[in-house]
């Protein structure tokens, strides 16, 4: 804030509205989309801080635009201590994923959103792994998860020469009796470019009569007793104070959702608190080194590393150039947005979560370590682990970028105090007036399932009267895919061909 003091003007008016989206970010996106299908009646009105929309977690530079389908992200499969693999959340991240994939694919059907290369691309999915312990995982991982439809057409390779021809640029240089190496590969996966899609619905969401507000600050929430929602906007262009007031407010406001859940002063908004992280990315232009290099490749997380950094090295295309991107490196600011405060952790702190907020640091001693280790890391250091990727990679063809900010959630649960979430989280009030979203991966991949959770919280008695409406827009709603593997055959096939994913 500046520190000279400004004259804020005034507005009288009190404008209605029945809905207001808080972030002009894909899940406020999402939902906006939504709800002008199911009921295009109703008014909408979003609130942006920024002068655009899809700049922050959104922005396909502050993520790493991949599909996430559980194709190849190691930490949604897990081995149990009899040696099989729980590939439950696996499951549920894949089948959400598809919900996705449906409805992007009935708006661009629909003319609603056009030229979906620009924002979604074909790309294969390949988990590597480094050592004897980790090959033996990989495989097990493999022939558990082939025998699932949605993983139908899953490779997996401990062979060299196999793996050159995978992974050309990674394999180069390597010779046979060295460390033992393996890969699966999948060729259904994709780089999705978010921030692309994020501005494609907000243009729709325009055009179809929705209020977007940029420059627009929300500073307070407050519920009045007839259960509507005030809101204080800062139109910071225009230097004016404003005043509007619906019947739900969505708070989709990536890190910044946090304070404004804080804001409502419901119930569900006590004893959670926000760590921030944010990520840094080494990217490399080079035509050469990015033309070896065809997939998105994710490793395993180092010890004591959260989910969120997993490594991975990813071909991206982003306004249609292709460009490699290896991290995602952690890093941390006290900021809860990459364009926020630094006073955004010390205050988010209330009485109420303070216990819970020390339970999480008390408990997470090695993350506290993991996140110094790699706040001093030198940029060598850097290009040292990417060279476990690419054992040739040369400094001078990779700069660092920052990525966007990630706060993960703190909450009490019934088994302990202070945890530490590394998904995504959704906090409504009883009444399902108000709902946030919180959290990070796998977020962006699977709004439309997250949306429409949130739909059903809200608007339980609509929803049923929508339902025929849903199920036009998506047509696997309410049918586990992993357990038809007809209909999974179908709406595939039906998406890639209307995203033109398949040639």
């Amino acid at each position: 804030m500046d520190k000279k003091v400004r004259k804020v003007k005034m507005t009288n008016q009190q404008m209605n509205t029945d809905v207001i989206l808080i972030g002009a970010g894909v899940m406020s996106a999402t939902l906006g989309t939504l709800l002008k299908q199911l009921a295009p009646e109703w008014n909408i009105t979003v609130f942006e801080k920024l002068d655009a929309a899809g700049e922050e977690s959104s922005h396909e530079l502050n993520n790493a635009g991949t599909g996430h389908a559980a194709l190849c992200e190691l930490n949604y499969t897990k081995e149990l201590e009899d040696g099989s693999i729980d590939m439950s959340k696996a499951i549920s991240v894949n089948e959400q994923f598809q919900v996705s994939r449906q409805f992007w694919s009935y708006l661009v059907e629909q003319g609603l959103i056009k030229n979906p290369e620009d924002f979604i691309m074909p790309l294969p999915h390949v988990s590597y792994v480094q050592g004897e312990d980790n090959v033996r995982f990989l495989k097990n991982r493999y022939e558990t998860m082939i025998q699932n439809p949605l993983f139908k057409g899953m490779e997996f390779s401990d062979d060299l020469e196999k793996l050159k021809e995978w992974l050309p640029l990674m394999m180069e240089n390597r010779t046979a009796g060295g460390e033992p190496l393996a890969a699966t590969k999948i060729d259904i996966g994709t780089d999705v470019n978010f921030g692309a899609l994020t501005r494609m619905m907000f243009e729709n969401l325009e055009q179809q009569g929705v209020d977007v507000e940029y420059n627009h600050v929300v500073e307070d929430i407050t519920r009045r007793p007839d259960g509507r929602w005030d809101l204080k906007i800062l139109d910071t262009k225009n230097n004016i104070r404003k005043f509007q007031s619906a019947k739900f407010v969505f708070i989709g406001g990536g890190g910044g959702s946090l304070p404004l859940l804080q804001k409502t002063g419901i119930p569900e908004s006590k004893q959670i608190g926000g760590f921030p992280i944010s990520g840094i990315f080494m990217v490399c232009n080079n035509p050469e080194i990015v033309e070896k290099h065809n997939a998105k490749v994710y490793g395993k997380a180092a010890v004591g590393a959260p989910p969120m950094s997993v490594p991975h090295l990813d071909t991206r295309y982003i306004d249609n150039e292709k460009s490699l991107l290896f991290g995602p490196f952690a890093g941390f600011s006290p900021k809860f947005l990459k364009t926020g405060s630094n006073m955004d952790l010390f205050g988010s702190v209330k009485p109420n979560n303070l216990v819970t907020m020390l339970a999480c640091g008390a408990k997470n001693m090695s993350l506290t370590k993991y996140l110094v280790e790699q706040l001093v890391q030198s940029k060598e250091q850097r290009m040292e682990e990417l060279r476990s990727f690419i054992p040739d990679a040369k400094e001078e063809d990779w700069e660092l970028i920052v990525a966007g900010q990630r706060v993960q959630v703190i909450k009490d649960t019934p088994e302990e105090k202070g945890k530490l979430q590394f998904g995504t989280e959704v906090v409504t009030d009883e009444a399902g007036t108000v709902a946030a979203l919180l959290g990070a991966s796998p977020g962006a991949s699977t709004a439309v399932h997250v949306m429409l959770d949130v739909m059903n919280r809200c608007f339980p008695e609509e929803m049923q009267e929508w339902e025929p409406k849903i199920k036009e827009m998506i047509p696997s709603y309410g049918v586990a895919l992993s357990e038809n593997p007809e209909l999974f055959k179908e709406v595939h096939e039906a998406t890639s061909k209307s995203l033109k994913l398949t040639k």
